[in-house]
Protein backbone atom coordinates (compact mmCIF):
# COMPACT_ATOMS: atom_id res chain seq x y z
CA UNK A 1 0.00 0.00 0.00
CA UNK A 2 1.34 3.39 -1.06
CA UNK A 3 0.85 5.45 2.12
CA UNK A 4 2.58 8.47 0.60
CA UNK A 5 0.05 8.58 -2.24
CA UNK A 6 -2.83 8.08 0.19
CA UNK A 7 -1.48 10.81 2.46
CA UNK A 8 -1.31 13.29 -0.44
CA UNK A 9 -4.86 12.35 -1.48
CA UNK A 10 -6.20 12.68 2.07
CA UNK A 11 -4.68 16.13 2.60
CA UNK A 12 -6.01 17.44 -0.70
CA UNK A 13 -9.46 16.10 0.17
CA UNK A 14 -9.40 17.60 3.69
CA UNK A 15 -8.21 21.04 2.56
CA UNK A 16 -10.88 21.17 -0.14
CA UNK A 17 -13.56 20.10 2.35
CA UNK A 18 -12.39 22.86 4.70
CA UNK A 19 -12.74 25.47 1.95
CA UNK A 20 -16.25 24.24 1.20
CA UNK A 21 -17.24 24.51 4.88
CA UNK A 22 -15.82 28.03 5.25
CA UNK A 23 -17.71 29.11 2.14
CA UNK A 24 -20.91 27.69 3.64
CA UNK A 25 -21.13 30.59 6.08
CA UNK A 26 -22.14 32.80 3.14
CA UNK A 27 -25.47 31.00 2.76
CA UNK A 28 -28.17 29.53 4.98
CA UNK A 29 -27.24 26.63 7.25
CA UNK A 30 -30.13 24.25 7.99
CA UNK A 31 -29.99 22.85 11.52
CA UNK A 32 -31.65 19.65 12.74
CA UNK A 33 -31.41 17.53 15.88
CA UNK A 34 -30.55 13.83 16.11
CA UNK A 35 -30.70 11.90 19.40
CA UNK A 36 -31.55 14.94 21.54
CA UNK A 37 -31.87 18.72 21.41
CA UNK A 38 -28.13 19.17 21.93
CA UNK A 39 -27.11 16.62 19.28
CA UNK A 40 -27.06 18.81 16.19
CA UNK A 41 -26.55 18.10 12.52
CA UNK A 42 -26.61 20.52 9.61
CA UNK A 43 -26.90 20.27 5.87
CA UNK A 44 -23.19 21.13 5.77
CA UNK A 45 -22.29 18.05 7.87
CA UNK A 46 -24.15 15.86 5.40
CA UNK A 47 -22.89 17.62 2.29
CA UNK A 48 -19.30 17.39 3.53
CA UNK A 49 -19.60 13.68 4.29
CA UNK A 50 -21.04 13.09 0.81
CA UNK A 51 -18.09 15.04 -0.63
CA UNK A 52 -15.66 12.68 1.15
CA UNK A 53 -17.60 9.61 -0.03
CA UNK A 54 -17.58 10.76 -3.64
CA UNK A 55 -13.85 11.53 -3.55
CA UNK A 56 -12.91 8.21 -1.92
CA UNK A 57 -15.15 6.17 -4.22
CA UNK A 58 -13.52 7.82 -7.22
CA UNK A 59 -10.05 7.14 -5.78
CA UNK A 60 -10.72 3.47 -4.98
CA UNK A 61 -14.25 2.01 -4.80
CA UNK A 62 -13.02 -0.96 -2.73
CA UNK A 63 -12.33 1.33 0.24
CA UNK A 64 -15.01 1.37 2.94
CA UNK A 65 -16.18 4.56 4.68
CA UNK A 66 -17.40 4.80 8.28
CA UNK A 67 -18.86 8.30 8.68
CA UNK A 68 -20.79 10.02 11.44
CA UNK A 69 -23.79 10.94 9.33
CA UNK A 70 -24.19 7.46 7.83
CA UNK A 71 -24.38 8.75 4.28
CA UNK A 72 -22.43 5.79 2.87
CA UNK A 73 -22.64 2.02 3.20
CA UNK A 74 -23.04 0.21 6.52
CA UNK A 75 -19.67 -0.84 7.94
CA UNK A 76 -19.64 -3.80 10.32
CA UNK A 77 -15.99 -4.82 9.99
CA UNK A 78 -12.61 -3.11 9.89
CA UNK A 79 -11.28 -5.68 7.43
CA UNK A 80 -9.64 -4.15 4.38
CA UNK A 81 -9.19 -0.40 3.94
CA UNK A 82 -11.57 1.71 6.05
CA UNK A 83 -11.78 5.49 6.22
CA UNK A 84 -13.24 6.76 9.54
CA UNK A 85 -14.55 10.29 9.05
CA UNK A 86 -16.27 13.04 11.00
CA UNK A 87 -17.00 15.87 8.55
CA UNK A 88 -17.62 18.39 11.35
CA UNK A 89 -16.67 17.46 14.91
CA UNK A 90 -18.13 20.12 17.17
CA UNK A 91 -21.30 20.92 15.26
CA UNK A 92 -22.68 23.06 18.07
CA UNK A 93 -19.54 25.21 17.91
CA UNK A 94 -19.90 25.34 14.11
CA UNK A 95 -23.48 26.58 14.44
CA UNK A 96 -23.10 28.86 17.44
CA UNK A 97 -19.53 30.18 17.29
CA UNK A 98 -18.41 29.62 13.68
CA UNK A 99 -15.12 28.28 15.05
CA UNK A 100 -13.65 25.55 17.29
CA UNK A 101 -14.78 22.65 15.09
CA UNK A 102 -12.67 20.11 13.26
CA UNK A 103 -12.60 17.70 10.36
CA UNK A 104 -11.16 14.40 11.52
CA UNK A 105 -10.12 11.50 9.28
CA UNK A 106 -8.44 8.18 10.01
CA UNK A 107 -7.33 5.53 7.54
CA UNK A 108 -7.29 1.97 8.89
CA UNK A 109 -6.08 -1.21 7.21
CA UNK A 110 -7.40 -4.44 8.73
CA UNK A 111 -8.11 -2.53 11.94
CA UNK A 112 -4.68 -0.91 12.24
CA UNK A 113 -4.41 2.89 12.03
CA UNK A 114 -2.14 4.00 9.20
CA UNK A 115 -2.97 7.70 8.65
CA UNK A 116 -4.58 10.22 11.00
CA UNK A 117 -5.72 13.83 10.50
CA UNK A 118 -7.37 16.51 12.62
CA UNK A 119 -8.00 19.76 10.75
CA UNK A 120 -9.02 23.02 12.43
CA UNK A 121 -11.19 24.39 9.63
CA UNK A 122 -11.22 28.08 10.56
CA UNK A 123 -7.56 28.35 11.61
CA UNK A 124 -6.50 26.05 8.75
CA UNK A 125 -4.26 24.10 11.13
CA UNK A 126 -3.57 20.45 10.39
CA UNK A 127 -2.41 17.85 12.90
CA UNK A 128 -1.51 14.59 11.17
CA UNK A 129 0.52 11.40 11.37
CA UNK A 130 1.75 8.54 9.26
CA UNK A 131 2.09 5.32 11.25
CA UNK A 132 5.70 4.62 12.08
CA UNK A 133 6.95 7.85 10.53
CA UNK A 134 5.95 10.51 13.08
CA UNK A 135 3.42 13.30 13.49
CA UNK A 136 3.29 16.90 12.32
CA UNK A 137 1.56 20.15 13.11
CA UNK A 138 1.28 21.77 9.68
CA UNK A 139 4.86 21.43 8.40
CA UNK A 140 6.55 21.14 11.81
CA UNK A 141 7.34 17.74 13.36
CA UNK A 142 5.69 17.15 16.71
CA UNK A 143 7.95 15.85 19.47
CA UNK A 144 7.25 13.03 21.86
CA UNK A 145 5.26 14.09 24.93
CA UNK A 146 7.42 15.09 27.88
CA UNK A 147 7.28 13.82 31.49
CA UNK A 148 5.03 15.63 33.94
CA UNK A 149 3.38 15.11 37.32
CA UNK A 150 -0.37 14.92 37.85
CA UNK A 151 -0.43 18.24 39.73
CA UNK A 152 1.14 19.91 36.68
CA UNK A 153 -1.48 18.59 34.27
CA UNK A 154 -4.24 20.47 32.46
CA UNK A 155 -7.06 18.13 31.48
CA UNK A 156 -10.05 18.33 29.17
CA UNK A 157 -13.34 17.26 30.72
CA UNK A 158 -17.01 18.20 30.35
CA UNK A 159 -18.32 19.78 33.56
CA UNK A 160 -21.40 17.52 33.54
CA UNK A 161 -19.26 14.53 34.55
CA UNK A 162 -18.22 16.28 37.77
CA UNK A 163 -21.87 16.51 38.91
CA UNK A 164 -23.90 13.51 40.13
CA UNK A 165 -24.51 11.27 37.12
CA UNK A 166 -25.17 7.58 36.33
CA UNK A 167 -21.93 6.89 34.46
CA UNK A 168 -18.93 7.73 36.64
CA UNK A 169 -17.94 8.38 40.25
CA UNK A 170 -18.01 12.18 40.24
CA UNK A 171 -16.44 12.40 43.71
CA UNK A 172 -13.21 10.95 42.35
CA UNK A 173 -13.31 13.42 39.47
CA UNK A 174 -13.75 16.27 41.96
CA UNK A 175 -10.60 14.98 43.68
CA UNK A 176 -8.86 15.01 40.31
CA UNK A 177 -9.93 18.57 39.56
CA UNK A 178 -8.65 19.67 42.96
CA UNK A 179 -5.31 17.99 42.18
CA UNK A 180 -4.49 19.08 38.63
CA UNK A 181 -3.31 22.50 37.51
CA UNK A 182 -6.48 23.24 35.53
CA UNK A 183 -9.34 21.97 33.34
CA UNK A 184 -10.73 22.96 29.96
CA UNK A 185 -13.73 22.05 27.79
CA UNK A 186 -13.76 22.95 24.10
CA UNK A 187 -16.88 21.22 22.78
CA UNK A 188 -15.05 19.13 20.18
CA UNK A 189 -13.50 15.78 21.03
CA UNK A 190 -11.19 16.00 18.03
CA UNK A 191 -9.95 19.41 19.13
CA UNK A 192 -9.24 18.17 22.64
CA UNK A 193 -7.39 15.15 21.24
CA UNK A 194 -5.36 17.47 18.99
CA UNK A 195 -4.44 19.51 22.05
CA UNK A 196 -3.33 16.40 23.98
CA UNK A 197 -1.10 15.09 21.18
CA UNK A 198 0.49 18.52 20.80
CA UNK A 199 0.96 19.05 24.56
CA UNK A 200 -1.56 21.88 24.95
CA UNK A 201 -3.59 19.55 27.18
CA UNK A 202 -2.27 16.60 29.14
CA UNK A 203 -5.40 14.42 29.14
CA UNK A 204 -8.95 14.30 27.83
CA UNK A 205 -11.74 12.21 29.38
CA UNK A 206 -15.13 11.36 27.86
CA UNK A 207 -17.93 9.00 28.84
CA UNK A 208 -19.19 8.36 25.31
CA UNK A 209 -17.45 8.80 21.98
CA UNK A 210 -17.93 7.22 18.56
CA UNK A 211 -15.23 5.88 16.22
CA UNK A 212 -15.37 8.97 13.99
CA UNK A 213 -14.64 11.23 16.97
CA UNK A 214 -11.25 9.63 17.55
CA UNK A 215 -10.31 7.70 14.38
CA UNK A 216 -7.73 10.23 13.23
CA UNK A 217 -6.54 11.25 16.68
CA UNK A 218 -5.62 7.76 17.87
CA UNK A 219 -3.17 7.38 14.97
CA UNK A 220 -1.51 10.68 15.87
CA UNK A 221 -1.45 9.75 19.57
CA UNK A 222 0.68 6.67 18.96
CA UNK A 223 3.31 8.67 17.10
CA UNK A 224 3.84 11.17 19.95
CA UNK A 225 3.61 8.65 22.79
CA UNK A 226 0.14 9.56 24.08
CA UNK A 227 -1.91 6.61 25.36
CA UNK A 228 -5.52 6.24 24.19
CA UNK A 229 -7.87 3.67 25.78
CA UNK A 230 -11.36 3.35 27.12
CA UNK A 231 -11.90 4.00 30.82
CA UNK A 232 -11.25 0.33 31.61
CA UNK A 233 -7.78 0.69 30.15
CA UNK A 234 -8.60 -1.44 27.11
CA UNK A 235 -8.48 -0.63 23.41
CA UNK A 236 -11.33 1.51 22.09
CA UNK A 237 -14.09 -0.36 20.21
CA UNK A 238 -14.07 1.17 16.72
CA UNK A 239 -17.39 -0.43 15.74
CA UNK A 240 -19.48 1.12 18.52
CA UNK A 241 -19.49 3.93 21.06
CA UNK A 242 -17.19 3.62 24.07
CA UNK A 243 -15.69 5.56 26.95
CA UNK A 244 -12.41 7.30 26.18
CA UNK A 245 -9.23 8.52 27.80
CA UNK A 246 -6.23 9.96 26.02
CA UNK A 247 -3.35 11.16 28.16
CA UNK A 248 0.31 11.93 28.42
CA UNK A 249 1.95 8.52 29.07
CA UNK A 250 3.35 9.68 32.41
CA UNK A 251 -0.13 10.17 33.92
CA UNK A 252 -2.40 7.79 32.00
CA UNK A 253 -2.17 4.87 34.45
CA UNK A 254 -2.42 7.20 37.45
CA UNK A 255 -5.65 8.67 36.08
CA UNK A 256 -7.19 5.23 35.63
CA UNK A 257 -6.11 3.87 39.01
CA UNK A 258 -6.72 6.88 41.26
CA UNK A 259 -9.34 9.16 39.72
CA UNK A 260 -11.60 7.29 37.30
CA UNK A 261 -14.23 4.81 38.49
CA UNK A 262 -17.11 3.84 36.25
CA UNK A 263 -20.46 2.97 37.80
Amino acid sequence: MDLKRLDTFAKEMIFEAGRRIRNAFSYDIKIETKTNANDLVTNIDRETELFFIEKINAFDPTHKILGEEGMGEHVDSLDGVVWIIDPIDGTMNFVKQHRHFMITVGLYVDGIGKLGYIFDVMREDLFYAVAGEGAWYNDSPMRKLQPLKIDEAVIGINASWVTPNPKINHEKLIKLINTVRGTRSYGSAAMEIAFVVSGKLDAYISMRLAPWDIGGGVVIAKEVGAIATNLSGNSFDFLSTDTFLIANPYIHRQLLENYIEEK
